[in-house]
């Protein structure tokens, strides 16, 4: 048996993360089988979906390198991939079992469904489908449809029987028909419903094993009695749990981000995408928050550390490793390892995952990434041609600049976590700088100080060449002739020729400022501090 599995998203215009998750479950199981991934759009809510929002579905798997065999652009053996278009099968099998007598057209209004449901509740006993319909001749059917009367077309439940499946998550799970009302397959319009359209896209595309979130099992025994109706084989299932939103049990969603700005770890993060986004022009756009796969590309992770992440939540090789690359996902997978309970979402882990991937890049990769973004903010000069990911090549880029991002990448070190960091350090590209007020007034501005700056200044502004050995040297030896601590003076330094009190070692931010704004800083710093 050739392994296929599926991921099958509503085109929403944007690619949840618990969702990605779901798709590389999917994903990883083909390939440790060799067997075929698909991706197919469920795109039947006609109201609800709109063109342009599968672009963020497509670009997430592009970013993450989840490459699909069959599905949108590439098409495949059993093409289309969008159920929109594949409405004659639909009708064909609603036909096929309004024909065999295992559906029928229902004719029965809003209005009497609801009594027969408050009647249910009134008797305390489960609602099922009154069948009135089914007392209706052929002819009587027939001319009610001439007739332009509203009905739509259900399967007839056969209620004798259990309905039985060996989940690879779940162990066996049960259910009663005959506790299950009728369900509308196919609209009146023509149209099918979600489950209807699920079990003929499976069949037809021959779907081994359908692995999707836990939500859907309740959809599972309407559609096994489907498949069942239409001599199909049924499919394996494995339903893996949903991902939990930071710090508590419920289901991740989009609708409570301002709930989950109360988590600290989760509110971290939020801010750094707001400061990364109001510096490269995309402050503001819908999608881009820390539930969203398109906000880990914007704000600089590493596809590795994402998919790195993706995979730890709610699977588990045992219980101490950690790290996987996706060529180790591929050959460890296996569905027996998911566990059951929800796999809470946790921001503080993502970026530990992206810290420990970012740091195999070498430099040069690292300069390849940060270069948008010192772009988008127009902190140099270049163009950044139209490739998703944050990391798009990025021309025109004057060649001594080149060699001054090298330089300062380098000197950053682990403190480059994102690609976005870079942004943090962006008084290395302007003339004028921000103090820390704060410092400022504990470093700078405090007895003796502006003096010992001012100093030092003019030692090493008569220094014919600056190293970080002779900056270091000139320093200690300056401090010991003054009798203070050479910490004072490295304090200082730091917050007048860089605003901030953290970052690379302060010779080599004195490097990277350069000489003649180092002396003009010093200069600035000495006046703010004096008045």
């Amino acid at each position: 048996m050739t392994v296929r599995t599926r991921f099958a998203p509503s085109p929403t215009g944007y690619m949840h993360i618990g969702g990605m998750r779901t798709a590389l479950f999917n994903w990883l199981w083909a390939r440790h089988n060799g067997g075929t991934f698909i991706l197919r759009i469920d795109d039947t809510d006609q109201q609800r979906n709109i063109d342009e929002a599968l672009g963020p579905i497509l670009r997430a798997f592009k970013w993450l390198g989840l490459n699909w065999d069959e599905g949108p652009e590439i098409g495949g053996p059993y093409a289309p991939y969008f159920q929109s278009q594949r409405g004659e099968l639909y009708r064909a099998a609603a036909d096929r079992l309004l024909r065999e007598g295992k559906a029928y057209r229902c004719f029965e209004t809003k209005e009497q469904i609801d009594q027969d449901r408050k009647l249910a509740e009134a008797e305390k006993r489960t609602y099922l489908s009154a069948r009135r319909s089914l007392q209706l001749s052929d002819t009587e059917i027939q001319q009610s449809i001439a007739a332009g009367q509203p009905h739509v077309v259900r399967f007839l439940v056969p209620r004798d029987q259990k309905i039985v499946i060996d989940d690879h998550i779940r162990g066996r799970v049960e259910w009663d028909a005959g506790l299950m009302a009728d369900p509308v397959i196919m609209r009146g319009d023509g149209s099918p419903l979600y489950n209807f359209a699920t079990v003929i896209d499976d069949a037809q595309m021959q779907i081994t094993h359908v692995v999707r979130a836990e939500e859907h099992l309740s959809n599972t025994p309407t559609q096994v009695l489907l498949h069942q109706a239409l001599g199909n084989t049924l499919p394996q299932f494995a339903h893996i749990p949903y991902v939990a939103a930071p710090g508590g049990k419920e289901k991740l969603s989009k609708r409570k981000l301002a709930q989950y700005r109360n988590n600290a770890s989760f509110k971290k993060l939020c801010d750094k995408g707001d400061s990364v986004f109001s510096q490269i022009g995309l402050a503001g756009q819908a999608g881009l928050d820390p539930v969203m796969v398109e906000f880990y590309e914007r704000v600089g992770f590493l596809p590795a550390g994402i998919l790195n992440g993706l995979l730890r939540l709610g699977w588990s090789l045992d219980d101490k490793t950690e790290i996987f690359s996706l060529a180790d996902a591929v050959k460890l997978f296996t569905l027996d390892r998911v566990v059951k309970a929800p796999a809470g979402f946790d921001p503080d882990k993502m970026v530990s995952f992206q810290q420990h991937w970012m740091s195999q890049l070498s430099v040069e990769e690292k300069v390849a990434g940060c270069l948008p973004y010192l772009v988008k903010a127009g902190l140099i000069v270049g163009h950044v041609s139209n490739v998703p990911g944050s990391d798009g090549r990025v021309e025109n880029v004057p060649h001594e600049t080149l060699d001054f991002v090298t330089r300062l990448v380098a000197a950053l070190g682990d403190r480059i976590r994102l690609f976005s960091d870079v942004l943090d350090v962006a008084y290395f590209f302007k003339d004028e700088i921000v103090y820390d007020e704060k410092e400022f007034t504990k470093r700078v501005a405090k007895e003796g100080v502006p003096a010992l700056l001012a100093g030092y200044r003019d030692r090493i502004a008569a220094m014919p060449e600056w190293t970080v050995q002779n900056l270091e040297s000139a320093l200690k030896s300056y401090c010991e002739e003054q009798g203070q601590p050479a910490g004072t003076l490295i304090h200082a330094l730091r917050i007048s020729t860089t605003g901030v009190p953290i970052g690379p070692g302060v010779y080599e931010c004195v490097l990277l400022v350069g000489r003649d704004r180092v002396l003009a800083r010093i200069d600035a710093a000495i006046r703010q501090a004096t008045i």
